[in-house]
């Protein structure tokens, strides 16, 4: 299929199929003409990738992490990955405390402010 056809059955802009491709996460076979043409699976692949995004795995992770994918979204054992999606949890969770932390500290000081009116 055509870049613009998998842009329309993924909902992705060829904008970024073209990054996805050019980062090592896509892949696409040329016509003579030069287009790309993607297989059936590539719309697995790319909604595999936006849900790994989603989760906020960096491309460079995510290039680690596709080839362990399997049909039904789980992953089989890779090597290396399980202990680099642990970290990365770990990262989003420190996040998260974080965040969590900021929110506190805003709420404080919008009460402290209407207080004071």
């Amino acid at each position: 299929m055509l870049i613009g056809q998998l842009a329309g059955r993924t909902g992705t802009s060829e904008r970024l199929l073209r990054y996805y491709e050019r980062v090592g996460l896509l892949t696409a076979n040329r016509r003579a003409n030069g287009y790309r043409d993607y297989d059936e699976a590539a719309v697995q692949t790319v909604g595999q990738i936006r849900a790994l995004l989603a989760a906020g795995l960096s491309t460079t992770l995510i290039r680690q992490v596709l080839p362990c994918g399997l049909a039904d979204g789980s992953l089989r054992p890779c090597p290396g990955v399980l202990d680099a999606l642990r970290a990365q949890l770990a990262h989003l969770d420190q996040r998260a405390d974080e965040l969590t932390r900021a929110r506190q500290t805003l709420r404080r000081a919008i009460a402290t402010t209407e207080r004071g009116k």
